[in-house]
């Protein structure tokens, strides 16, 4: 296993960290999650040296936290730094800052967490994180021992990005969603740089999207497989691209089977800052492009439609509509449950009044509010 500093908190992180939000099941319910396995392969990952395991909150509807708490039995306690995120949107007043986190604590079993984090920061829950003195009061439970940094996990656009890093001083690490995909997505390579710059580890989500480059679509391995490596998995590229990054710190990824803890672990094993080729970075720069070229709307998210008058988040309800029809499955329930319970109401496609204003500054003449009740039929159907 390789490491890398983390930041200025005297921590060396393994390459490799362990999500918790795709545990292995017994069946269909989040919460019932195989806990014999997913102890055996916590361990199995920590004794091959990753010492970093990320939860939440509401992951598999709060058990996440309790198993893990379950694995670091024994003495795994020691050898590895627990990082777990407030839930933001049940925060109403300060007091709960510190009720939640000590439900979290007892759910780990634990005095205190390594890190933590204000969950999934967007424009619906930044203000909540702003205004209802969530940073004070977290500084307070870490004067008390309860925690250690104090960090956020991010999921809008770069903008608001920039916003939430410069408004608090006391940000020690961040958590963005980034792959070869997602280089203009959310934070994106922007978010990534400028965090870096002020001196702030960044922790990376989503490296695979959801599992989705671990098998991409035909085209994309086609690309991969007529480069000079043909030999080389996808998901060895993707996770390799990332490494390759000096700004990064950790990549998370969410492992539900043994096979997918030892396949990640001997990427992992290869990484390295500054190692790819330029064979290898146009190989992915071409893999990238072939995806650009599955979307069903044609969006590069250049941004010129934008702002919206009526509060409209156009390029993202576009993205998230082109990955539904790119990759199914589970992304199609992932960006459904983002833009039903998450997304803020007024940045929907349903807030489109077909004022056209969109219309000329779109520079591939997109008929943007002709999709927009597409987009959100799609988007809004019911969970489940």
């Amino acid at each position: 296993m390789h490491y890398r500093p983390f930041g200025t908190t005297g921590f060396n992180v393994s390459a490799l960290g362990f999500g918790t939000m795709r545990l292995p099941l017994n069946g269909d319910n989040p919460a019932d999650i195989d806990r014999p396995e997913t102890i055996r392969m916590i361990r199995h990952a920590i004794d091959n040296g990753v010492n970093y395991a990320d939860s939440a909150y509401a992951y598999h509807n709060g058990e996440s936290e309790v198993v893990l708490g379950e694995a670091l039995r024994d003495g795994y306690r020691d050898r590895v730094k627990i990082a777990t995120k407030l839930p933001t949107w049940l925060v109403e007043k300060e007091a709960d800052v510190e009720a939640l986190l000590d439900t979290q604590l007892q759910r780990l079993q634990q005095d205190h967490i390594d890190f933590y984090l204000v969950h999934n920061l967007n424009s619906a829950l930044w203000p909540i994180a702003r205004d209802c003195d969530v940073l004070p009061a977290l500084e307070r439970a870490r004067d008390k021992g309860k925690i250690g940094h104090i960090g956020f996990s991010f999921h809008d656009t770069f903008d608001l990005f920039k916003e939430v890093i410069d408004a608090y001083p006391g940000w020690e690490f961040v958590q963005i969603q980034y792959n070869y995909v997602n280089e203009t997505v959310q934070a994106g390579t922007r978010g990534l740089e400028y965090a870096a710059a002020k001196g702030l580890p960044v922790v990376v989500m989503e490296p695979l999207l959801g599992g989705c480059l671990v098998n991409p679509p035909e085209s994309i391995r086609e690309v991969f497989d007529d480069s000079p490596y043909p030999e080389r998995a996808p998901v060895d590229w993707a996770l390799q691209w990332l490494w390759n990054r000096p700004e990064i710190a950790t990549v998370l990824s969410g492992m539900g089977t043994m096979s997918q803890v030892e396949e990640n672990l001997a990427c992992a094993a290869r990484s390295g800052i500054g190692t790819l080729s330029e064979d290898e970075l146009e190989t992915i720069s071409d893999a990238a492009y072939a995806f650009r070229q599955l979307n069903s709307i044609p969006c590069t998210r250049c941004g010129y439609c934008m702002p919206c008058p009526h509060g409209v988040d156009i390029p993202r309800n576009f993205e998230m509509y082109n990955n539904m029809q790119i990759f199914k499955g589970n992304q199609d329930s992932l960006n459904r449950t983002i833009y039903i319970n998450f997304m803020a109401k007024e940045a929907r496609a349903d807030k489109c009044t077909v004022c056209n204003e969109c219309l000329p500054k779109c520079p591939q003449h997109i008929k943007i509010p002709e999709l927009m009740p597409k987009v959100h039929e799609a988007l809004s159907r019911p969970l489940g």
